[in-house]
């Protein structure tokens, strides 16, 4: 099988809308990337751990911090304690949260992860895209927003 061909279905296997949770798989966030295809997640309870992206899916899914992922454990890693084996969409996840499958502590973990120093515009588009229903518009969480009371008592 070609290397195309490959890719073609892993991208079809992570696009699949039926997802289900095995025993030993859990949810978790990604946190940040480690590099060598080493990802930092946080489970539901709290727990931070590294785990490892599969060659299938390394050059043919990217993964950015606040993705969510399904994880399998392995027993042998001290450090690296799970590997990936799922990356969610949003449509996974509506099917996740209509079939309570879905952690409750992720739910309002948005507003949770960028704490009190948020400005008050920011957390009104976070609850914003929180609440809408189809409209997935991308939020940039990297830039903070100011009041632009700032900006014209500086002049």
């Amino acid at each position: 099988m070609s290397k195309a061909t490959k890719k073609k279905y892993v991208r079809q296997e992570l696009l699949a809308d039926d997802i289900t949770l095995s025993e030993s798989q859990q949810v978790v966030k990604i946190v940040a990337s480690r590099g060598n295809n080493l990802h930092e997640v946080i489970t539901a309870n709290g727990e931070t751990f590294l785990s490892s992206m599969p060659s299938k899916f390394r050059r043919v899914i990217w993964i950015k911090r606040g993705d969510y992922v399904i994880v399998d454990p392995i027993e042998e890693g001290n450090k690296v304690r799970a590997e990936i084996s799922s990356v969610l969409n949003t449509h996974q996840i509506k099917s996740l949260k209509k079939d309570n499958l879905w952690p409750k502590e992720f739910d309002t973990a948005a507003i949770a992860t960028y704490g009190e120093e948020t400005s008050k515009p920011q957390k009104e588009i976070l609850d914003a895209s929180a609440c809408a229903s189809d409209d997935d518009l991308f939020v940039n969480t990297n830039r903070i927003f100011d009041d632009e009371e700032d900006y014209s008592s500086s002049s």
